[in-house]
């Protein structure tokens, strides 16, 4: 499978579709609009670049489109941790656990 590249704005939309889909752009609106207050014409862009992407696809309902995921959000979770692990940590897991920890010791329990 290609890699796939999401923005934070494109993962958020994406969380709303995993969780509620199939959606319309009006409810998509209503269910981002607390979080993010996009509008109807941001969705719309949103949704039209994710489509390019191929990560998103829609079936003609009676009244309105119908949009749906076509990846799969775990596989897309381990595609973007391996990749931010690789940019930013040489791909070393343990690196990235030390930077974290820091010079705080865990506990037996963590």
């Amino acid at each position: 499978m290609k890699a796939l590249r999401l923005s934070d704005s494109e993962w958020t939309l994406m969380n709303v579709l995993w969780e509620h889909a199939p959606c319309t752009i009006t409810q998509l609106v209503a269910l981002l609009q607390g979080e993010t207050g996009w509008t109807k014409h941001t969705v719309i862009t949103m949704l039209s670049r994710l489509g390019t992407k191929g990560a998103v696809r829609y079936e003609e309902g009676e009244r309105a489109k119908r949009f749906y995921p076509t990846i799969d959000r775990a596989d897309t979770q381990r595609q973007e941790t391996r990749s931010f692990l690789s940019r930013l940590y040489g791909g070393s897991l343990k690196l990235m656990v030390n930077t974290l920890v820091g010079d705080d010791r865990l506990s037996e329990e963590e």
